[in-house]
This record gives structure tokens, sequence and C-alpha cells, in this order.
């Protein structure tokens, strides 16, 4: 299933055939530092990760992580979505790209495109982000996408900042740059 289109990318519902993407997204030194080392290290485990993480939780919420596929090529190149954790009591934005498609605005492109569906779909009135505080890019991105910075959460064994963005009236136009 389709959940946004823009410009350059098709955000879509994971399938099994992503498998290959993931694992290599699941591996990166970057996705295990700022996000966490999910242990996983095959194509099985992959597959089981998929199914049990992001394929569940459209049935069980209807949302989750989706693929983020190069419009031009069908190729895709990172994940972006919502996710339900229990450790919080509204959605939060999740976010990955493979570091050779970074600082090309393709995450900002991805994450506008699963607000506006999150928005339009009424999935939570409220949206939350968490990074760790040294990971400037996410930080800042969120900051761009209209986050406001509210805390601080323990998550993993690590202290995050914690973000939130209302998707009432105030954030009628998500297209546009917010200013830090």
């Amino acid at each position: 299933m389709i959940v946004s289109e823009t410009e350059r990318l098709i955000i879509r519902h994971f399938q099994l055939s992503d498998a290959d993407y993931m694992l290599r997204q699941l591996n990166e030194d970057s996705f295990i530092r700022f996000i966490v080392d999910r242990q996983i290290r095959d194509l099985k485990g992959t597959e089981d990760y998929l199914a049990n993480g992001p394929m569940l939780s459209y049935q069980k919420h209807g949302f989750g992580l989706n693929a983020v596929v190069l419009k031009a090529e069908n190729k895709p190149i990172g994940m972006c979505g919502l996710v339900k954790r229990d450790e919080l009591s509204f959605p939060d934005l999740g976010y990955a790209l493979l570091p050779e498609y970074w600082r090309q605005g393709y995450t900002y492109e991805a994450c506008v495109g699963v607000l506006e569906a999150a928005k339009e779909l009424q999935h939570s009135d409220r949206i939350m982000g968490v990074t760790l505080p040294d990971n400037q890019a996410s930080n800042g991105l969120l900051r761009r996408l209209g986050f406001s910075q509210v805390g601080e959460l323990d998550l993993y064994g690590h202290n995050n900042n914690l973000y939130e963005l209302w998707l009432g009236p105030v954030h009628t136009n998500l297209t546009a740059p917010v200013a830090p």
C-alpha cells in the first residue's frame, strides 16, 4: 500500500521482498549508533523483523515504518513512518536512510509525506519524535519539520531528546520548512 507519493519518492508499506534493503539498513554503523542494534544479521531474521515489526504494526495500529523508494529507480533507500512505542502515549516519527542518500533532502521529503498522510488519516492529533542529543542531523530535521522539544526520555538505555508536533489547525502547511 502506498502511504504517500512525493516528487521523487514513493513511501509504501514494507514487503518481505524488501529484506535485502532492510538487512543492510539495520546493520549500518549509523543505524546501530543513533537508533538501535537489533542484532539481526541474516535474511531470515530480517524477514521475521519485517513480519513482526512494520507489517504487524500496519494491522494492529493502521500505521508503521514504511519503505522509502526512489521513484525513478524503484529502489528502497530508507524507511520512514510512525511507530507506536509502549513508552509513549502518541506515535512517534521514525526514519533512517542509507548513508549515500543523506543530505539530498530525501529524509525531509519522506517525513513531510508521512506527516501529511498521518494528518489526513487522523492517526493522532500529536506525533512525537525521539533522538539522541548528539544526533545533530535528526534534532535539526525535527525542528525543521515543526517539532518542539518538550523534554527528555530514557529509551533503550540512552537519554534522548523528546519532541512533539501537533497536527491540529496550527500546522496546516507541512511542506514549507519551519525555522528552528
